[in-house]
């Protein structure tokens, strides 16, 4: 141990506790040691195809002048959060179950522990952000252009990721203050707040109050901005004059709430089992938190590209030209 990790990791004699250890250790998932080697496989391609379906979305939007549009910018930026969403967590989780390379860093922990925290924030607001787009396309459809204008698009974008990095920053302040025991394994196959908070032997009530208030803040409002602009555009649709045009209205949205119910239904199971679930075994929990991580990535690129017209088009055209 070097010089500078034993300055850290040292206790007093009348004292259990130490600051923060040099490393800990994920254990992936706990209660299927053995099965994680074959678990491995699907979550190894599950990552593969998030990563090239979310590069083929983002190489497609850029190349495209005609996918310059509000929907498809918000999309991009869902492309660019959900590569880096996967990438912050799916390569060590996978040489956990394929090498049982378990051991990290505290301060790597901290970082990957940023990382999913705060585009997993970014993640809600752009989903946040393409609810509002459906509702001024649908209620306001001769102003779209002019409300969500690109300049628009980008601030609340840039609004969305810096909300994300000020509210997840002080996680990591806070848990570089707790002391912790001898206890450095941790019960997941990521460092996930709650997760490294249950190894500190301190007061952690700042901790989880302050958990608590950046779920609310994040998911809480973005829930109710959603709500509110659906349930708007639900009534708007149902006063159009024909069946066709409610169908179409209907079409343009129903992409979206796919992706929304894929990305806040783990989320919400991975919440409430963190504080409420005792009795839910931990391998379904660590599981349901890592398909969190992996489904709206593979799912997103294949929701939109299927439900997306021109998207759609421009993959047709592709396969057919490497045809020819």
């Amino acid at each position: 141990m070097e010089a500078g990790d034993k300055k850290h990791f040292m206790s007093s004699p009348n004292s259990t506790t130490v600051s923060y250890p040099p490393t800990l250790l994920l254990v992936g998932i706990p209660g299927l040691e053995k099965e994680q080697f074959w678990l491995a496989f699907p979550f190894g391609m599950m990552y593969a195809i998030a990563v090239l379906g979310n590069i083929t979305l983002l190489v497609f939007i850029k190349t495209e002048p005609s996918l310059h549009e509000p929907m498809y910018l918000f999309l991009a930026m869902l492309a660019f959060t959900d590569l880096v969403l996967s990438t912050a967590a799916l390569p060590k989780m996978l040489s956990i179950f394929w090498l049982g390379s378990g051991e990290i860093g505290f301060l790597s922990c901290l970082v990957q522990l940023f990382f999913i925290h705060a585009f997993s924030s970014v993640e809600s607001g752009v989903l946040m952000a393409m609810a509002l787009d459906r509702y001024v396309a649908i209620c306001y459809p001769l102003r779209h252009s002019s409300i969500l204008s690109v300049p628009v698009v980008v601030t609340l974008g840039s609004l969305v990721l810096a909300r994300g990095v000020v509210l997840v920053s002080p996680f990591c302040f806070l848990l570089r203050r707790l002391p912790f025991c001898q206890r450095h394994i941790i019960s997941h196959s990521y460092c996930e707040h709650m997760a490294v908070v249950k190894l500190a032997c301190g007061e952690t009530t700042v901790n989880a109050i302050y958990g608590l208030f950046v779920a609310f803040a994040v998911a809480g409002f973005d829930v109710i901005v959603i709500f509110v602009s659906y349930t708007t555009i639900l009534q708007v649709v149902m006063r159009l004059p024909s069946t066709e045009a409610r169908l179409k209205a209907f079409s343009t949205c129903a992409s979206h709430v796919c992706v929304i119910l894929a990305f806040y239904t783990p989320a919400l199971f991975t919440f409430l089992t963190h504080r409420f679930g005792q009795n839910i075994p931990h391998s379904l929990h660590i599981m349901v938190a890592n398909l969190y991580l992996l489904l709206p990535p593979v799912l997103n690129p294949i929701v939109y590209g299927v439900r997306t017209k021109p998207i759609r088009d421009r993959v047709v055209l592709l396969f057919r030209q490497k045809a020819t």
